[in-house]
């Protein structure tokens, strides 16, 4: 039977996959880590007063990445070149969502709206990451290897969507509704469509390391264009909302240290 347990049990069984997974992963974590330094350096003043959580947010993402390549060292095995089709963060910025890198490569202050943009695309991509941590911390929270790690990444992961949640909110209250709902409109309904084809990437990946026959791979790429579909019908509209969270200023503060894994 197939199921997201039983395929990230492969994964984590074979040391090939095991490898790509934390490798890809490892990176976007990291490339999200200077992302967010670079912003927090670059804060207009009229928003100051955000420097600290965009450096935690940062901080946070670095640390992520740290604790993937621990785990590969753990098991004594090196990452691997991540390929380009299974790049999120790489497509996501083909694709106009975060900061362009050009941008945030040069000294020079961003604007207000740069960084409603830039909070207006956490809110989607954190949505993903959140759903994702969700998914492995409900399986795999207590697994001997990987458990505590999945249960740091998925606590700060959702203090990454409350606090992206918390400070939309409250730009919207000071007028800027109408630009948050509409990069937020136009930044979902593109990431469903990269998360699709990384998803089908990676799967493509996997499927010749673990030698899945052609049939377990047809399954699981139709399982990935079903779930596209239903995000372009509507599912998309999970990513848009606003709601404040019960627990405020969640990035207030150093980041928790990494486990030792």
């Amino acid at each position: 039977m197939l199921s997201a347990r039983s395929i990230f049990q492969e994964i984590i069984d074979s040391d090939d996959a095991y490898r790509l997974f934390c490798s890809i992963a490892a990176s976007g974590e990291t490339q999200g880590g200077w992302e967010n330094a670079r912003i927090a350096a670059l804060v207009p003043e009229s928003m100051r007063h955000l420097t600290p959580k965009i450096t935690r947010h940062g901080a946070d993402e670095d640390k992520h990445g740290r604790i993937f390549h621990a785990l590969l060292k753990k098991r004594q095995l090196e990452p691997v070149p991540v390929p380009p089709e299974t790049d999120y963060t790489m497509r996501l910025e083909k694709q106009g969502i975060g900061l362009a890198h050009d941008k945030l490569r040069r000294d020079e202050p961003l604007t207000d709206e740069d960084i409603i943009v830039y909070l207006s695309h956490s809110r989607v991509t954190e949505q993903r990451a959140s759903d994702q941590m969700i998914m492995l911390l409900k399986h795999f929270a207590d697994h001997p290897e990987v458990g505590k790690a999945i249960r740091m990444i998925s606590a700060d992961e959702n203090n990454h969507l409350a606090y992206c949640h918390e400070e939309l909110l409250r730009l919207a209250a000071a007028g800027h509704g109408r630009l948050i709902q509409r990069v937020l409109r136009e930044s979902s309904l593109r990431e469903i469509k990269v998360y699709r084809d990384v998803s089908l990437a990676v799967m493509r990946h996997m499927g010749r390391l673990l030698g899945w026959p052609k049939a377990k791979s047809a399954a699981l790429a139709a399982g990935i264009q079903g779930m596209y579909a239903y995000e372009r019908l509507g599912g998309w509209r999970r990513m848009v909302s606003l709601t404040m969270p019960e627990r405020r200023g969640v990035l207030d503060g150093p980041p928790t240290p990494a486990p030792a894994i």
